[in-house]
């Protein structure tokens, strides 16, 4: 079962990268995304994709040009994740055969990354839109829009969220800060795992 939760990594060196991804993997959360505006983010997702690239979604976040999709799609990577709906960034990523998930907040934003051919709607800060809000865009969506709450979101709330008719989460701080044991993330990531099955 692959979940539609998504591990964002900011702040995670390369040293840290293999040991966390490990531990996230073998929690059962295999979408994993490092923020360009981490330390060395590109050597941190190749050494994810070197060992876990043929059974998880690797990708990069805060993606914000074309270039940055290129660097990404020549190293293999899976998936481009944005805090934005900026056009060129999700049409070059579908060009290269990646998965885009950009961040957006209002229906406008929303239809005009889906025109765009975004695989998934970031909503962020989740927190800001809320569970209305979230029903509200909602019911004009196409049928069958995948979104992801971000922002404000954890094991907590995740089943509210379900119920309010979100496909998944893309956590944060939730699950890694930067100074985490190993352990802690591999606590946290199961926890998250067994409130997401409950809730789904």
């Amino acid at each position: 079962m692959s979940r539609e939760i998504i591990a964002i990594l900011r702040g995670v060196t390369p040293d840290e990268a293999l040991p966390i991804a490990d531990a996230l993997v073998a929690a059962g959360i295999t979408r994993i995304e490092v923020p360009l505006n981490s330390p060395d983010p590109f050597d941190s997702i190749g050494k994810m994709l070197e060992a876990h690239g043929d059974h998880a979604m690797i990708g990069a976040g805060t993606v914000l040009d074309v270039q940055s999709v290129e660097r990404l799609h020549e190293m293999g990577a899976h998936m481009v994740v944005s805090p934005d709906a900026n056009a060129s960034v999700i049409v070059a990523t579908k060009q290269a055969g990646m998965m885009s998930f950009p961040g957006v907040m209002t229906p406008t934003e929303c239809f005009a990354a889906l025109h765009a051919g975004a695989d998934g709607l970031k909503l962020f800060p989740a927190s800001l839109l809320g569970l209305e809000g979230l029903k509200a865009i909602g019911a004009v969506l196409p049928k069958g829009t995948k979104t992801y709450a971000v922002g404000g979101v954890g094991p907590a709330n995740f089943s509210e969220w379900f119920a309010a008719g979100i496909t998944g989460f893309g956590i944060g701080s939730a699950v890694f800060k930067p100074g985490m044991s190993v352990a802690d993330v591999a606590s946290r990531a199961a926890d998250m795992v067994a409130a997401y099955d409950a809730g789904a």
